[in-house]
């Protein structure tokens, strides 16, 4: 199913050159009717790069999807150029009376920050208060899945020894989720964090599930039923070169950091890394997506069903009368999804 992105979104051109149709909003509902409109919060140092990844997910499932890029009102990209933001980025304040279906917020190198003295945290509260309330499913990105925890159930975060650093295999935990499905007993994924939430400190009775889990670098996925969120520690939105990148940048930084485990062939970094999570990305991302349009459909009929519309007749002598109006089926006019059945 196609994506509706920006006019000139550097996204744009390198997802049609891989085969997924971007339009325009407009062409997008002309085509498909009411696509799911997700909000992304972009908190990653390269946001272009970010985007893409993101987008090429969200484009590859079966749901056709109209994406608005957003960051909290007082945050300041330090790398990324101040006139992309500008162009293609929204404040919340301006798009949080809108209607969204999902909300994504990415993780952010702030890591060594205690959440409370991060420059934008009370407005990334409301934000994630806001999805709560208002949005069908929201999906938590490595940092910001933290922050999540901690912010719904103050679950805190714990400094590591060293990075974990490479491709680990996890366990499926949650087999009989909906968000998991044809994953199979075990998938590999991107790790790439300073930090971590331990399964020790999530409280017993607020109805979080861990879906995924690996020994060597713990929790991986957890879903908040009560919260309508998905937390993911690690990043099966990576490109397969993400991890060289990072660690050449280190290296160049004069940081003392070992080979990302489990990535480069034979151990080799001259050798080029395989994107052998891809599939478990676009799983995800695709079972996550149908989610939220059953969730959305069941919500529209409810509301059909409380609020039926009426017809305005007159009356011979005068006056008037509410008549109710035949209601139409609730697929009619909502996007035509295809998720996991």
């Amino acid at each position: 199913m196609p994506i509706a992105l920006p006019a000139d979104l550097p996204a744009r051109p390198a997802l049609a050159a891989e085969g997924i149709k971007v339009l325009s909003d407009d062409e997008l509902r002309r085509r498909d009717g009411r696509p799911l409109r997700i909000c992304l919060v972009n908190l990653m140092p390269n946001k272009i790069v970010t985007e893409t990844q993101l987008c090429r997910l969200l484009g590859a499932t079966a749901a056709p999807v109209a994406v608005t890029l957003c960051v909290p009102d007082s945050y300041r990209s330090k790398t990324t150029p101040e006139s992309h933001v500008e162009r293609f980025y929204r404040p919340w304040s301006r798009v949080r009376h809108e209607p969204f279906d999902g909300l994504i917020v990415t993780g952010a190198p702030i890591e060594h920050l205690p959440f409370a003295e991060v420059t934008y945290w009370r407005e990334l509260c409301a934000i994630i208060d806001w999805a709560q309330a208002s949005i069908a499913s929201s999906l938590y990105i490595c940092w910001a899945g933290q922050a999540a925890l901690q912010h719904f159930h103050a679950v805190p975060k714990h400094p590591l020894p060293a990075k974990l650093f490479g491709v680990f295999r996890q366990r499926v935990a949650g087999a009989d989720s909906r968000f998991l499905r044809g994953f199979g007993a075990a998938f590999p994924v991107p790790v790439s964090r300073h930090t971590e939430v331990r399964a020790a400190d999530l409280p017993a009775r607020a109805g979080l599930s861990v879906l995924a889990e690996s020994p060597e670098t713990g929790l991986c996925l957890i879903e908040d039923r009560a919260n309508r969120a998905l937390y993911m520690f690690n990043h099966l939105e990576y490109d397969a070169e993400t991890l060289h990148l990072e660690f050449v940048r280190d290296r160049r930084a004069g940081k003392s950091i070992d080979p990302p485990a489990n990535y480069f062939p034979d151990g080799d970094p001259a050798r080029p890394a395989v994107n052998v999570w891809r599939p478990w990305g676009n799983l995800l991302f695709g079972n996550w997506l149908g989610e939220i349009a059953r969730t959305v459909e069941h919500d529209d009929a409810e509301s059909i069903t409380r609020t039926p519309p009426t017809l305005t007749l007159p009356l011979k002598g005068g006056g008037k009368v509410e008549q109710p109006m035949n209601v139409p089926p609730p697929l009619r006019g909502r996007a035509r999804v295809g998720g996991p059945s």
